[in-house]
Parts: structure tokens; C-alpha cells; sequence
């Protein structure tokens, strides 16, 4: 049961990037309020190596493929399209969360490597969820920056709080 709390959260935090891409127009995506932030396309550009790398062969092989050139996720400029950003955005969620799809119960306490280090499933879990939140946070912020007063909240708006409480307590 917890691989299916997991896989939720997970999903939870897909869902907010895919939230913001609707928001932001084209030319948002690119937008970087100085020279050395990063924007959403290379945000995502990052997720989706580290995805490919950690989730491939997750029980079988290190996390930190050979193939895997981190820095160069830093590099946005291969990426020229909202097409192109989305199809990275799927490929590396695609990987995840087929492998997540793949693991019960029983491979929680199961060890993995990452760059050589010993952990336990759970554990490699529960760190890549805490990394892809992150990121997803930075990639939220910076569709809120983008849109500025026309940003539609992907929670409870501000000053909204009494309201939504009072909506769930009608749901009980």
C-alpha cells in the first residue's frame, strides 16, 4: 500500500507542472529573471534526465547512469518548443512512473545504488519526491512570475482559506 501513497504523491506533483504549462504562454517557458536562473524549459530539461537515469533499471543498476551528462541539462538551447518541452516532460514522468507502476510492497526494503551509495528503495523513494517537488516548486514560481495577477492558484488562492474550509466540512 505505501508504493500506491507514493505513486500518488508523484502524480500530485506531475499534475502541478502540467497545471502551470497550461497557464503560460510560449514565450514564459524561456523566461528567466536573471543570467543565472534557470527557466521552466530547463527545469524540465533537468527532471527528465534525472528521471531517465534514476528510473531505468531502477532495482538493477546505479541511479547515475554513464550516459547521463547532468551539466548539460543546464542547457536549454536543443529545446525550442512547448512541443519539445512536453515531450521531455512525458518521457521522463513516462519512466518513473512505469517503474513505480512495476514495484510492490516487497521492494521497499530492497537496496539500490546512486552514484555508489547504498539505499534503501524507500529511502531513494522518498528523496527523488523531495527533489522533484523542488523543482516543481521553482517551475510553479516561475509560471506565477510570468503571469503575474492573471496566474489562476493551483491550491487555495490567497484569502480564500474560511472558504474552502467550509466547502470541505460540507463534503463530510
Amino acid at each position: 500500500m505505501i508504493i500506491n501513497d507514493i505513486i500518488t504523491q508523484y502524480k500530485y506533483y506531475k499534475q502541478l507542472g502540467d497545471r502551470t504549462f497550461a497557464q503560460v504562454p510560449d514565450e514564459g517557458l524561456f523566461y528567466a529573471p536573471h543570467a543565472e536562473a534557470n527557466n521552466i524549459v530547463t527545469l524540465v530539461k533537468h527532471l527528465r534526465g534525472n528521471m531517465l537515469s534514476r528510473w531505468t533499471d531502477f532495482l538493477t543498476s546505479d541511479g547515475e547512469k554513464e550516459w547521463r551528462h547532468r551539466d548539460t541539462e543546464f542547457e536549454a538551447a536543443d529545446i525550442t518548443s512547448r512541443t519539445m518541452m512536453l515531450a521531455y516532460w512525458e518521457e521522463g514522468w513516462s519512466c518513473l512512473l512505469d517503474t513505480l507502476d512495476s514495484l510492490t510492497d516487497n521492494d521497499i526494503e530492497k537496496t539500490i545504488y546512486i552514484r555508489g551509495e547504498a539505499l534503501s528503495v524507500r529511502y531513494a523513494l522518498l528523496r527523488q519526491l523531495g527533489h522533484y517537488a523542488y523543482h516543481v516548486g521553482q517551475i510553479v514560481y516561475l509560471g506565477k512570475m510570468v503571469m503575474g495577477t492573471e496566474w489562476n492558484s493551483l491550491s487555495i488562492p490567497k484569502n480564500a482559506s474560511e472558504a474552502f474550509n467550509a466547502s470541505m466540512r460540507r463534503k463530510e
